[in-house]
This record gives structure tokens, sequence and C-alpha cells, in this order.
């Protein structure tokens, strides 16, 4: 609540440190999951790997429903970084948030809209990548004058409409968690009956941001889905 973010200059760019190290963090933690889950594979999965493959299942039942499994099969390791970073990431503000000297340096990465655009550019980005590999690109240019020629501008719109929405819904709900969970902390710690006050909301809150995180993670890998689906599929 009002703190500071870590910023340094280096060549005349602005870097936030706490960014930088919370990224860092939800890549290492993915990381490890990913290599504890696979370091000895077996054919009847038990414990990590069995979690590893319930994450695979699921996002292969989100990539069906968007797309046949012969074009979007290439997705799939997409969509598992997708979820498992987001949701990592999502997570960690949840517990506690870390201030030095009024600088905010432990929080969720997804708080921060820099970083969720930045996901959400990178995903439409793709989308065009692959709509063009796949597709070519003289069909996949012919399609923003389809069904009709006058549409091209609201279809350009539309790319970016896409990108705002899918960067900043994941923020707003995120950052919106965290907030009031700052203001659960504010009273909790302004004096007993506060602290009595605010234990039970708290709690309530903490479980019901984790469902939201998970949500959030969800809609994200779905909706890049069908962001790909729209781009590389030939029916639409």
């Amino acid at each position: 609540m009002g703190h500071e973010a870590p910023i340094v200059e280096l060549l005349g760019l602005e870097f936030n440190l706490s960014n930088i190290l919370m990224i860092l963090v939800s890549s290492a933690i993915v990381f490890i999951i990913a290599v504890l889950s696979t370091r000895s594979l077996a054919m009847k999965p038990t414990g990590m790997q069995n979690f590893l493959e319930w994450v695979m299942d699921f996002v292969k039942n989100i990539i069906n429903s968007t797309m046949d499994w012969q074009t979007g099969g290439r997705f799939l390791t997409l969509g598992m970084t997708l979820i498992m970073y987001i949701f990592v990431s999502n997570m960690l503000g949840l517990p506690f948030a870390i201030v030095v000297d009024h600088e905010l340096w432990w929080k969720s990465p997804t708080a921060d809209p820099t970083i969720t655009l930045t996901l959400a550019i990178l995903v439409v980005g793709l989308s065009h990548y692959y709509g063009i590999k796949l597709k070519g690109f003289s069909a996949y240019g012919s399609d923003f004058f389809k069904p009709l020629p006058f549409l091209f501008p609201l279809k350009i719109i539309e790319e970016f409409a896409n990108t705002l929405t899918l960067g900043l819904r994941l923020y707003g709900n995120i950052y919106a968690g965290e907030i009031l969970l700052g203001l659960l902390v504010s009273l909790a710690t302004s004096g007993a009956f506060g602290f009595i006050g605010a234990i039970i909301p708290m709690m309530a809150w903490q479980a019901f941001s984790i469902f939201v995180g998970a949500i959030q993670a969800f809609i994200f890998t779905m909706l890049t889905m069908v962001y790909m689906a729209h781009k590389v599929s030939h029916d639409h």
C-alpha cells in the first residue's frame, strides 16, 4: 500500500528490480517443478510426475476445445508453461509482502501491468507468427479482409483490444486481491480489536485469492489457445 518500487537506471533505461527478482523466482519455481516431475519417469506415474501429467491432460483438453489436435498439438508446451508460470506468479504475493526502506520487493509479478501486458504481447505476437507460418503470408493477410473488406480497420483495432484485455484482466484481478490483503493486514496490525476483526476475513480472502489466481491462469491459457486457433485454423 503506497510503497515505491526499487528502480535503477542503466544506459538511460529504468529497471524495476522487484519485477526482475519476482520473474526469476517464478521461473525458478516452475523450472524446479518441471525437473522434479520428469527426473524419474515411469510407466505408472506417481507423485510429481502424476501432477505434471495431470497438467498436461488439462492443457490438452483446453487445446482440443479450441482447435483440432493436429494443429494445436504444437502449442502444448506453450500452454503448460503459461498455466504453471502464471499460477505460480499469482500465488507469490499471497502469503506475505517484503518491504525494505519503503520499497516493495516481494509481490506477485502478475500484480504489475508491465509484466502482464508483456505476456499478452508475447501471446498475440506468437499468434501472428504461427498464423503466417502455417497459412502463408498471403492467405493469412487476406483473413483481415474477410468476410467484408471494410471490416479491416475493426480487425486491426481488435488486435490491440485483445492484447489490452488479455494483459489487464490478469493484472486487475491479482492487483486488486493484493490491495485488499494489504488493507486487511493494516487492520490486523492496528490493535487487538483490529486483529480479531481482520483474522477471519483475511483467511477467507486468502482462500478466495488462491481460487482467483487459479481461474486467471486458466483463463489466460484458454484465451491464448482461442487466439491461436483464430489465427491458424483454416475454418476461422
